[in-house]
This record gives structure tokens, C-alpha cells and sequence, in this order.
């Protein structure tokens, strides 16, 4: 078994000099001011929310937009929605890329949709993730409703475990595809509903709730909410497909 650390702070601002990182993963961390220097290796991979990447003297980070971009257009949609017709056209088109990638992930067996690639979440813990952000930031934040989480959400990593328990979730939960989709697809119509009837004076309402006890005390409102939503799916759906080819290369040679 790795070693593994967890919240800890004990490699801030260390220096490693001569060791054998070779296999080396870093995940969920704060990395501002990471320098590699100097080092030498294959397969080096790089994922996350970076506002700066230099490689080798060379800024990257436009460059590397500008390809997702490309590759993933929703994610201009989702990003630079303001407007209630634009919230409303990007919801349009992640209907629409969910539908065709929920109708590729049911051609591969129900056992693919369970697996991780490369410790990622499986297609199935990648629903049960985007029904927790709805829940959250449209069904309790925007909607204030009685009960607005279902069990089946999955939080993100840096949510306290006591905290999801609180909340009712069933983190250990191991639902099929069709049961995650069950409440994953009615808050997915919520959304539709709440974008088809927004208006501009709505968007910037003040939320009468965060999304969750564990989030800052601060004013959220509307736009953000659907923004955050709007984000999460196109990201989420980035890694879904992404992961989908892997899974389908693998059930192609079994």
C-alpha cells in the first residue's frame, strides 16, 4: 500500500531534491507557487483549476483554455451565461449532451458504469455527484425546499463526513445506473423548470440559504447558483465522456 496523507501541511513549502516521485499523485490540493524543476519523467499529467501553468519558460494556461474550449463548447455557454435566455440556452445544450452520453454509457454493461479510471469517479458516482450540486445550489439555495437532498447525492471530497451525514446522505451507497438516474433526471427538470420561467430581476436575488451548512456565510445569489450548476455539468460531462472511451476500449478486449 502508498503512503497516503491526508489535510495535512507538512509538505508547505518543502523542498525534494533527488527522490524517486515516480508514480507521485497529488489530489484535492492547494498547489499555488508548485515548482518542478529540472526533473525528467513520462506520462506526466496535470488536471485542475490552475489560473496560471508554465511549462518549460512557456504560459500555457491560454492555450490549454482555449483547446477545452474548443473540444467542450458547453463549457463557454456554461461560463459566460448572464442573461436569462443565455441560462436557458445552456441548459439546452447539457440536456442535450446528457441525453446522447446516457444513451452511450447504457450500451456498456452495468458492471463499466461502477469502475474508476485512474481513481476518478465512475460514471455512476459522477450522476450521483451533479444530483448533490442541484440539490444543493437549486433545491435548498434558489428553491429553499423542505427537503432538498436526496440520499443518493455525493458530495465533494472536501465535505466533512459528519457534515454529508447531517444532510441525510448515504455516502456507501451502491444504486444502479437507473436509480441514481431516477432523482438525478426529476432535479434536472427542476432546472429546466427554474430556467424557463427566470426572469432578469430574478437572477439577481438574494438566496435565502447557502447551498449547504458546510459553504461560507455569504450572499449568494441567483446567477451564481445557476452558474455553479451550469459549470459543474459541462466539467462532470468532460470527464464522463473521457472516461467512457477508456471504459469502451476495455469491454471491447474482454
Amino acid at each position: 500500500m502508498p503512503a497516503e496523507y491526508t489535510q495535512s501541511d507538512q509538505f508547505r513549502g518543502a523542498r525534494i531534491h533527488q527522490c524517486d516521485l515516480s508514480g507521485l499523485e497529488i489530489r484535492d490540493c492547494d498547489v499555488t507557487g508548485l515548482k518542478i524543476v529540472d526533473c525528467y519523467g513520462g506520462n506526466v499529467s496535470l488536471g485542475g483549476g490552475f489560473e496560471r501553468v508554465v511549462v518549460n519558460d512557456v504560459d500555457v494556461t491560454a492555450y490549454v483554455e482555449a483547446e477545452l474550449d474548443r473540444l467542450h463548447p458547453n463549457r463557454v455557454l456554461a461560463r459566460e451565461a448572464t442573461s436569462a435566455a443565455e441560462y436557458r440556452a445552456a441548459w439546452d445544450a447539457i440536456e442535450k449532451q446528457w441525453e446522447e452520453t446516457l444513451d452511450r454509457a447504457r450500451r456498456l454493461p452495468e458492471a463499466k458504469l461502477h469502475e474508476q479510471v485512474d481513481g476518478e469517479w465512475s460514471f455512476v458516482e459522477t450522476q450521483r455527484h451533479l444530483l448533490m450540486a442541484s440539490d444543493a445550489w437549486i433545491g435548498n439555495a434558489v428553491l429553499e425546499e423542505d427537503a432538498p437532498y436526496h440520499p443518493l447525492g455525493l458530495p465533494g471530497g472536501g465535505m466533512p463526513a459528519e457534515a454529508s451525514a447531517k444532510l441525510g446522505l448515504t455516502l456507501d451507497a451502491t444504486p444502479t445506473l437507473d436509480e441514481v438516474l431516477a432523482p438525478r433526471l426529476a432535479r434536472m427538470a427542476t432546472m429546466r423548470r427554474v430556467v424557463d420561467e427566470l426572469t432578469e430581476a430574478e437572477l439577481d436575488r438574494v438566496c435565502g440559504r447557502k447551498p449547504a451548512d458546510p459553504y461560507p456565510d455569504k450572499e449568494y445569489v441567483v446567477r451564481r447558483c445557476l452558474t455553479v450548476v451550469c459549470k459543474e455539468e459541462a466539467e462532470h460531462h468532460r470527464y464522463a465522456v473521457r472516461d467512457l472511451t477508456v471504459l469502451e476500449a476495455g469491454a471491447r478486449t474482454e
